[in-house]
């Protein structure tokens, strides 16, 4: 019999996702990662996330539920590490990082399959809306939800060969509305508990306090200015920004009015029109290839530049060691650098990388 650690986050998809390992015949193991740092209790059963202490509670309950072993893994060190502290360097940087991408990289896969395999696993498993599927050229990829409004795997380009070869994906086979069916009928104490909507350890959305926060510095201000270098006023500080943001400026210009790039080193904010937003094209770096080993021409796909983006197609082509270029079939607007562009092959992701 295989050995499966699920993730367990104390909601409804990995709840299930347990569920139906254990009825497919795997000896199936809860684990929580514990990942918050050391904030007060009270901090954390008011704001919960996916990995606070109602987590760990709620998940916990579904496991006795289930009849499975269960334990909380601690990976706070990991999470700082991969998560928290890149988050952080990136805004310094005037760049907008995505970092549940960098949290299922390297601390729910690489940190989790490692100490999984320590402890005599075969597989990891999450309630992810994806399937892991492997192809006639022998590699593995990740594959649309077969529910497409819940669809998650932009977030998974950047998993690796042998994560995914070691990763089962249960809950991408089904529909929201199917699973929480599912729960319902099996009893499971989770069964309409509401989706996680915010960044986990930033639950009151206030990114720039936390910055700061985490940063040890406050931030100073600067200028909006044009293309061409006007000053058009001062904003609080580059953190409170992102590429392709419209509103909370507070500028009266006469004009929708658009961040187009954010410049660190000298605190500007460049503001413009909505045509001036508009791109052509993309360059990435940090290049993962899941369906293909690698790029030998160029090649027709289906593009994502953000998680909510509804996909454009375009073309990419290799122009670099570490580096791809996606031509666009019809301009886009917000191509914000420190996010990730993933690229479909049909169904399965070819590859992605983060945006310069």
């Amino acid at each position: 019999m295989s050995r499966v650690v699920v993730g367990m986050s104390g909601g409804v998809d990995s709840s299930v996702a347990a569920c139906l390992l254990k009825e497919q015949g795997y000896e199936v193991i809860g684990v929580t990662m514990q990942i918050w740092q050391e904030e007060a209790r009270e901090f954390q059963e008011e704001n919960g996330g996916c990995c606070g202490l109602s987590a760990v509670e709620d998940a916990r309950r579904v496991a006795a539920r289930l009849d499975i072993p269960y334990y909380v893994m601690n990976f706070r060190k990991e999470f700082q590490e991969h998560v928290i502290d890149y988050f952080t360097e990136e805004y310094l940087r005037g760049r907008t990082p995505n970092p549940c991408i960098a949290c299922n990289r390297y601390v729910k896969w690489e940190a989790l399959l490692s100490r999984s395999l320590s402890i005599g696993a075969d597989y990891i498993a999450t309630g992810h809306y994806a399937r892991v599927a492997r192809l006639p050229n022998g590699r593995y990829s990740i594959r649309r939800s077969a529910a497409s409004a819940k669809d998650q795997t932009y977030a998974l380009y950047n998993l690796t060969q042998d994560q995914l070869r070691r990763t089962l994906m249960p809950v991408g086979e089904y529909s929201k509305e199917e699973i929480r069916r599912m729960a319902e009928q099996i009893g499971l104490p989770v069964a309409q508990k509401p989706d996680s909507q915010d960044i986990c350890f930033i639950p009151d959305g206030d990114y720039a306090s936390f910055i700061e926060r985490n940063a040890g510095k406050e931030l100073q201000k600067g200028n909006f200015v044009t293309s061409d270098g006007r000053i058009l006023g001062q904003h609080k500080g580059i953190i409170h920004y992102t590429v392709g943001q419209r509103k909370g400026l507070g500028l009266a210009l006469g004009y929708p009015a658009f961040v187009l790039e954010i410049r660190p080193e000298t605190r500007e904010v460049v503001i413009g029109t909505h045509e001036e937003s508009l791109a052509d094209s993309l360059r990435v770096t940090d290049v993962n290839f899941m369906s293909v080993e690698d790029l030998t021409e160029p090649r027709r796909v289906f593009v994502k530049i953000r998680y909510n983006h509804k996909g454009v197609w375009g073309t990419i082509e290799k122009t670099g060691e570490d580096e791809v270029t996606c031509t666009f079939e019809e301009p886009q607007r917000a191509v914000t650098p420190g996010q990730a562009a993933v690229f479909y092959d049909g169904e399965y992701i070819l590859g992605g990388g983060t945006i310069l």
